[in-house]
């Protein structure tokens, strides 16, 4: 395997990155819109979209939902340790099933893994712990959380930075405003 094949598929152009912007801003936004938005005919961005799909780059297309409304209001992080260092790292297989782990993540630090996981009570945490426990042979470190100000932000492409589209700018003409 050469060292281009290993990496991840990269974006080819800043057209790409506005179109993955804004894509990443209302992933239920129209052809059209993006077309007004990037600058290209709808049959472009199309064609740059599935591009995009077949290259893994956009995986899906996801609704964010209310997880109280849900019935999912208590949300917590989970550290997880193995109860001894020699048993293998397959808790992420032997976790997948309990569904209220909504992410499972490998970290650097005294932990393995921190698991995002999001339940109806205390009591239903508790008993997730448990079934945590038993399931992975792990001990768990848990920190519940209070409040969350900000999730799921939309992922700015590294290589190509937003900038103010024409017209938008500090330096824009026509407004009454602008100096």
């Amino acid at each position: 395997m050469t060292e281009a094949s290993s990496r991840a598929p990269r974006l080819e152009d800043s057209v790409d990155a506005a179109i993955v912007r804004e894509i990443s801003l209302d992933a239920r936004a129209t052809l059209s819109h993006l077309s007004e938005r990037v600058g290209l005919s709808v049959s472009a961005v199309q064609s740059r979209l599935r591009r995009l799909e077949a290259r893994g780059i956009v995986k899906g297309y996801r609704p964010i939902l209310d997880a109280e409304a849900l019935g999912r209001p208590l949300a917590a992080f989970v550290e997880i340790t193995p109860l001894d260092p020699a048993q293998p790292d397959n808790a992420p297989e032997l976790l997948a099933h309990l569904t209220p782990i909504e992410a499972c993540h490998s970290i650097a630090g005294e932990a393995a893994y921190m698991l995002f996981v999001r339940v109806p009570t205390p009591r239903d945490l508790e008993e997730l712990i448990r079934d945590i426990r038993a399931a992975a042979q792990v001990n768990t470190r848990t920190t519940v959380v209070l409040q969350t100000f900000f999730e799921a932000r939309p992922i700015e492409p590294a290589d190509y930075p937003a900038c103010p589209p024409p017209g938008r700018g500090a330096r824009s003409r026509g407004h009454p405003h602008d100096g």
